[in-house]
């Protein structure tokens, strides 16, 4: 069954990603950076294989290592702000796409939730997910 792409765009339109083929892994991640980076209570993505993400448009770049010494290059829209994928370091064959900027409430579940000890309390992952501390 032919299944449309997928496209997730920045507020304004600019910056794209179209997606073919599911993500390999789609996980939440509750640590303080993604809090602020997001500016809600956790962040949420989609991990894509690299050959299956066509990009539009221009983006501007922030990178970002992390507590245990990986880093992520954030790629954002110039104009409006919204990051719409990014670079994790070492898995160049993948790209993370925020769940939200595709603006589709019928993304498939997380399977994974991480950095769980700085999860607000009212939060409720999937049950059936991955859970790490």
């Amino acid at each position: 069954m032919f299944k449309p792409p997928r496209v997730a765009a920045c507020s304004c339109g600019q910056l794209t990603a179209q997606v073919t083929g599911d993500p390999v892994r789609i996980s939440i991640c509750h640590c303080l950076a993604c809090q602020r980076r997001t500016g809600s209570v956790f962040g949420q993505q989609a991990r894509f294989r690299r050959d299956g993400v066509v990009l539009s448009g221009v983006s501007t770049t922030w990178v970002r290592t992390g507590d245990e010494g990986s880093s992520a290059t954030f790629h954002f829209c110039p104009t409006c702000g919204a990051t719409v994928y990014y670079e994790p370091g070492g898995l160049d064959e993948f790209l993370a796409i925020p769940v939200g900027a595709f603006a589709d409430p019928t993304f498939p579940t997380p399977t994974v939730s991480v950095y769980e000890e700085r999860m607000h309390a009212w939060v409720v992952p999937p049950a059936d997910a991955e859970h790490y501390a």
